[in-house]
């Protein structure tokens, strides 16, 4: 027996697999936020700096979300190469990066909290990439057949 999801009664049938897809994508980002903190939290251990200790946490982070929005997000959509898929995925994701990355370094510079606190930056700019990564990913990425 399946459990009725909250929004089975508030969407139209067909927007629900998209519904299912952007909470998956959400879940699979906040896995993705902890990998990305913990790198960055690394990296500035090791002396990488604030801005190319974030460039490193990034790619851990998309490299992740990529293995696990294949196999699990989009895991009905086509299975192309599993190497030229997430270098797509990166490149795809570039936007969202920019978005991301320029949130984080626009409040690193500009509000000491954030400096001081880096977590809250990462925050900012997961929250921030969120729809484009989502819908780039979806429509070039993981297309269904």
């Amino acid at each position: 027996m399946q459990l009725a999801r909250p929004w089975d009664q508030l969407l139209h049938p067909s927007h629900r697999a998209l519904a299912t897809e952007f909470i998956r994508f959400g879940v699979v980002g906040t896995v993705g936020f902890v990998v990305d903190t913990s790198v960055l939290y690394a990296a500035l251990a090791a002396g990488a700096g604030l801005y190319w200790g974030r460039v490193l946490s990034y790619v851990a982070a998309a490299t992740g979300n990529w293995a696990l929005n294949r196999a699990w997000t989009f895991r009905s959509a086509g299975r192309e190469g599993a190497g030229r898929q997430w270098v797509m995925f990166l490149l795809v994701n570039l936007v969202g990066f920019a978005v991301n990355y320029s949130t984080y370094a626009l409040l690193v510079a500009n509000l000491p909290v954030v400096a001081a606190h880096p977590i809250l930056g990462v925050a900012a700019g997961s929250i921030a990439g969120l729809a484009g990564n989502f819908l780039l990913s979806r429509r070039f990425v993981f297309r269904t057949p």
